[in-house]
């Protein structure tokens, strides 16, 4: 008996998911538990598993497109039975979500021939343009138009490679995520240098048109976001607390247990996870959250720790840090942050932080306030680490400074409560042998 294959749900947040790449094609055989597609989530991208025997008759959403929980994306059944009625009652797959665009004059005629673009922007952008929600094309070569995927497109677009310089290894030669990778890792040729600027005379000049533009779908990580974002900004009364932490003890400490043992690898935003439970632990008030007619508070310091993902950001949780050691922060923070941008996080890996991190620190940003990713009662933002003329003792010595800024969810933390909690931040942070007390 035919089965119909629905969008499930991969994750707690997720409403609709997006069809990265089908693992079979139709008229293959597939087994119970066998892995059927690669859904694109609100957070990951995770593997969709067959619940039936059979042959995949009919795939009804195409790579690149999304459907809402629950609605029908393909069909598995008998190699001669007839589907003609599961086919009829799927609803329609509908394109992937586009920006509205405004209505624009058309650009005024031209006398001069313009420049000719560049080839690798103008393939890129042509190749981007067009993903919609069909199997994309590539602009129209000299040898005919070139299958991508939207990932691919994607990447490319953003790289500036020109898609027609590339061979496909996908099914019929279509141009998939390893092709542009491979095509990343093989050396640039240098580029040639510059002509010397001449001077153009007077009337010379040609009037350009408007500047041209492509529309991409909006992953599905990005309109989370953006849904998120509303949600919290709004609703939350955010207040803002910002501090200076001499970091000369914190950077030696870590400079020596590197030294004592490479393999450790230990960061400096490993140390801050690590003071930040144990200030936590110190300050249960601050290690709570609102949730409408109560407030939660927590028993262990479940620290979110922001990782920026080619769609956005993700905040994988280290659970317990107060109860782990630094090593073991170390080690379990690089682990999910390369699962992340590998979007291999398991949805209890994301969510369910008592309290966030985020480090632009190594971005070279002093200074930036973040925003509370509800239900969660504040977020820290670091800034890099610069050194700074400070006085001490009356005389003028350099020193390690770095700038934090809690943002505080005024329902959950008052004023005193976040200084509080930020001044015993900084006196471990200042002198990590608290830690080992």
């Amino acid at each position: 008996m035919a089965t119909k294959v629905i969008m499930p749900k991969l994750s707690p947040t997720m409403e609709e998911g997006q069809i990265s790449r089908w693992l079979k094609k139709e008229g293959d055989k597939v087994s119970m538990g066998e892995p059927l597609a690669e859904i694109d989530t609100d957070k990951a991208t995770m593997e969709m598993q067959a619940l039936a025997n059979g042959v995949l008759r009919k795939i009804l959403i195409d790579e690149g497109q999304s459907a809402p929980l629950g609605q029908t994306i393909a069909v598995i059944g008998e190699a001669d039975e007839d589907i003609a009625s599961l086919i009829s009652e799927a609803p329609a797959a509908a394109p992937p979500k586009q920006e509205e665009k405004k209505e624009e004059p058309p650009p005024p005629k031209q006398e001069q021939q313009p420049a000719p673009p560049q080839p690798q922007a103008k393939a890129a952008a042509a190749a981007a343009s067009n993903v919609d929600g069909r199997q994309p094309q590539a602009a129209a070569s000299d040898s005919g138009r070139v299958l991508v995927s939207p990932l691919a497109a994607r990447m490319a677009a953003e790289a500036g490679l020109d898609l027609r310089s590339l061979q496909g290894s996908g099914p019929g030669g279509r141009i998939i995520k390893k092709d542009i990778e491979a095509a990343l890792t093989q050396p640039k040729a240098a580029p040639a240098a510059p002509g010397f600027p001449r001077a153009v005379e007077p009337g010379r000049f040609q009037q350009a048109a408007a500047s041209g533009y492509r529309d991409e779908p909006a992953s599905e990580i990005r309109r989370v976001i953006a849904k998120r974002l509303v949600t919290s900004l709004g609703p939350v009364p955010h207040f803002f607390l910002t501090t200076e932490i001499e970091m000369d003890r914190a950077a030696e400490m870590r400079k020596g247990i590197n030294a004592l043992d490479p393999d450790l690898k230990i960061s400096i935003n490993d140390i801050i996870i690590k003071v930040t439970a144990a200030a936590l632990m110190q300050h249960p008030e601050v290690n709570a959250s609102f949730q409408e007619k109560f407030v939660r508070y927590y028993e262990h310091a479940d620290i979110g720790v922001a990782v920026a993902i080619q769609d956005g950001l993700i905040t994988p949780v280290v659970r317990s840090a107060d109860q782990k050691s630094l090593s073991e922060i170390a080690a379990e923070v690089r682990e999910l942050a390369d699962r992340a941008r590998s979007r291999k996080l398991k949805p209890e890996e994301y969510t369910g932080a008592s309290f966030s991190i985020s480090n632009l620190g190594m971005f070279g940003i002093d200074e930036f306030t973040a925003v509370i990713n509800p239900p969660e009662g504040a977020i820290l933002a670091v800034g890099a680490m610069t050194a700074k003329p400070v006085v001490r003792d009356t005389e003028i010595v350099i020193r390690q400074i770095m700038r934090v800024t809690m943002s505080c969810d005024h329902r959950v933390i008052d004023g005193a409560t976040g200084a509080k909690f930020l001044q015993t931040f900084k006196k471990i942070l200042e002198n990590p042998l608290y830690l080992v007390v």
